[in-house]
């Protein structure tokens, strides 16, 4: 069935529509018919096999999928030997939020993105911020039909010079992303992913062709801490990040610090060094706060002092770009010059204040800073 043409953008929350009242419920088993008013698209990034079977290869996991049945992801569907989407136009949160909330700080500061998600995730982190939609199947989720070339018309109708696919995981709705992309891109609109980066490099390599900037959230820097608190795989993400790096697209990095659980020095200091000799000092870095949420209500908020010294560990790793987050106010949320050390951006919170930069370089001493400007 099309998709009803509709506006929505006012009030939709940021954390998606409100989820049924039921526990989660996703990832493979049978597939429960549903009459549904939303499209079913073909799916890409998979291979027949044998017996009416598909194996997905748009993530890490390469579900091997029967009929009638879904992949972890709970929203890539095998229906008599053909693999389908059912997040294609299927939003179920809009938002225009400050592109520095993602948070990217060397793309387009000071101006806005239309943020946007679906149902799904093909990671269970215990710690998740929007478990209320990551979660759940779509059709758990309350959610609106909006075609790609709707999504554009409502980023430019707002004055968003991009749009954001978050919230949850966009690698799910790799489809409804990538047409998102095009669309926005035939309207000088840019598209920017916010990712934990647990997808194959083959898919990565077509989103790199129409997308602008991703953020990647690492989190953390052993497989033990990814295998116990997210269940997924670390060298997958290092391996994105790498293919990122290579390709020579715009990324920035976020560490969501929690106390006791990938805080350790030894680990950050192994972390900074990685980055800084696999993806180069001038990688953005943010470290993030936590606070208390999902599974993990019972572990308190990042100290202050342990931002701080994950702040210092990578400015001695020799990284040049080295944020704090979820500290309003906080020195280390303005970007300083590495050469002359003058604050070429200041922020406060999501609010960008004064700058000295011309031309992607610095207004005091013409060193050139890295990122996205214009």
């Amino acid at each position: 069935m099309a998709c009803e043409r509709r506006s929505f953008l006012k009030g939709v929350a940021a954390a998606g529509l409100a989820a049924a009242a039921a526990p989660p419920c996703r990832g493979a088993g049978e597939a429960p018919e549903e009459a549904s008013p939303f499209p079913v698209k073909p799916a890409r990034h998979f291979v027949a096999l044998p017996e009416k079977k598909v194996r997905c290869e748009l993530c890490p996991r390469k579900c091997e999928v029967a009929d009638r049945e879904r992949g972890y992801c709970g929203v890539r569907e095998n229906r008599d030997g053909a693999y389908v989407t059912l997040v294609w136009g299927r939003a179920c949160s809009l938002n225009i939020d400050p592109i520095e909330k993602k948070p990217l700080f060397h793309f387009l500061p000071g101006t806005t993105a239309l943020s946007t998600a679906t149902a799904g995730c093909n990671m269970e982190c215990k710690f998740c911020q929007n478990w209320e939609i990551s979660q759940f199947r779509p059709e758990q989720i309350e959610a609106r039909c909006i075609p790609p070339a709707q999504m554009a018309e409502i980023a430019a109708a707002r004055g968003a010079p991009a749009i954001a696919y978050t919230y949850s995981e966009p690698v799910v709705f790799f489809e409804y992303m990538y047409d998102c992309a095009v669309a926005g891109n035939a309207r000088k609109i840019r598209s920017v992913m916010i990712s934990n980066g647990y997808i194959l490099e083959p898919a990565l390599a077509e989103l790199c062709d129409v997308l602008a900037a991703v953020k990647i959230d690492l989190k953390g820097f052993t497989e033990k801490f990814y295998k116990e608190y997210t269940k997924g795989e670390l060298a997958p993400v290092l391996a994105a990040l790498k293919y990122l790096a290579k390709r020579r697209m715009w990324f920035e990095i976020v560490v969501l610090l929690i106390p006791s659980l990938n805080d350790g020095a030894a680990e950050l200091t192994e972390m900074c060094a990685w980055i800084a000799g696999e993806l180069g000092p001038d990688v953005p870095l943010h470290f993030s706060r936590y606070h208390p949420m999902y599974k993990l209500k019972n572990i308190p908020p990042t100290p202050l002092l342990s931002l701080e010294r994950a702040h210092a560990i990578a400015k001695k790793a020799g990284l040049n770009y080295v944020y704090l987050g979820n500290v309003s106010g906080h020195a280390a949320e303005s970007t300083y010059c590495p050469k002359c050390g003058k604050v070429v951006i200041a922020r406060y919170g999501y609010r960008v204040g004064a700058r000295a930069l011309a031309g992607g370089k610095c207004a005091g001493c013409g060193a050139p800073i890295p990122g996205v400007w214009e």
